[in-house]
């Protein structure tokens, strides 16, 4: 089954950062913005069903915003992210996620996402204040860094579990057992809506065998006071 996924939010956010780190596992420290829209692919297996996902990167800039909505019209889900350093991010959240809304209605899965809390010391966003936005909103809700790998795996297991015909995989806990992990070759497109990209060569994750996940940064480190860092809200 093929999804598409799109990825929204305020430019510098690291939305792109995300999306390297789920599907090539780096991090850049040196910032480019996206310009218009990037594509990459990945194939996933949970509990033995084959997803494939495709991820668009929507830039952030205002100059960009004309072309967003054509992307999100056709996805399953909407990845809605803010910095947890920057206020301002999150203040728009509820822009972006209502301009989804507006075009898809109650047919997209709109998953809120915190990122850089790596950045503890300058964080301006405290944990529960995305919760109880994710809550007003009826989305879920998760932490993460793309810069130390926190709970990426996390986000996008539990995004594949939850997409239309994958509702009967339970979505994995933080700090549960973790994916295994096979082949690493990405195919990455830059392209317009509905472009091809699923070929040979995708990466591919199987997310229904189980092992521990001790010492990792997957296994949830930095979550403070032993919270779960997904919540499902109002669904």
């Amino acid at each position: 089954m093929k999804y598409k996924i799109v990825f929204l939010g305020d430019q510098s956010v690291g939305k792109t950062s995300l999306i390297l780190r789920f599907t090539q596992d780096t991090f850049d420290g040196n910032y480019q913005a996206t310009i218009g829209i990037d594509f990459l692919s990945k194939t996933m297996y949970v509990d033995d069903k084959m997803v494939r996902l495709q991820l668009w990167d929507t830039a952030g800039q205002e100059r960009f915003r004309s072309l967003i909505p054509s992307y999100i019209k056709d996805s399953s889900v909407a990845v809605v992210v803010y910095d947890i350093t920057n206020k301002a991010s999150f203040t728009n959240v509820t822009k972006w996620i209502d301009d989804a809304k507006a075009i898809r209605g109650n047919d997209l899965l709109i998953i809120l996402v915190a990122n850089k809390i790596d950045l503890a010391d300058k964080r301006q966003v405290n944990t529960e204040e995305g919760q109880a936005l994710a809550k007003e909103l009826g989305v879920m809700f998760i932490e993460t860094s793309a810069k130390a790998g926190v709970n990426i795996k996390q986000l996008f297991q539990n995004l594949a579990s939850t997409l239309p015909g994958m509702e009967s995989s339970t979505p994995t806990g933080i700090g549960a057992a973790q994916p295994q992990q096979q082949n690493t070759a990405v195919k990455s497109v830059a392209g317009a809506p509905g472009g091809a990209g699923d070929g040979a060569g995708n990466q591919v994750v199987k997310l229904g065998q189980k092992k521990p996940s001790a010492g990792t940064p997957e296994g949830g480190a930095g979550q403070a006071g032993g919270k779960s860092a997904l919540s499902k809200c109002c669904q």
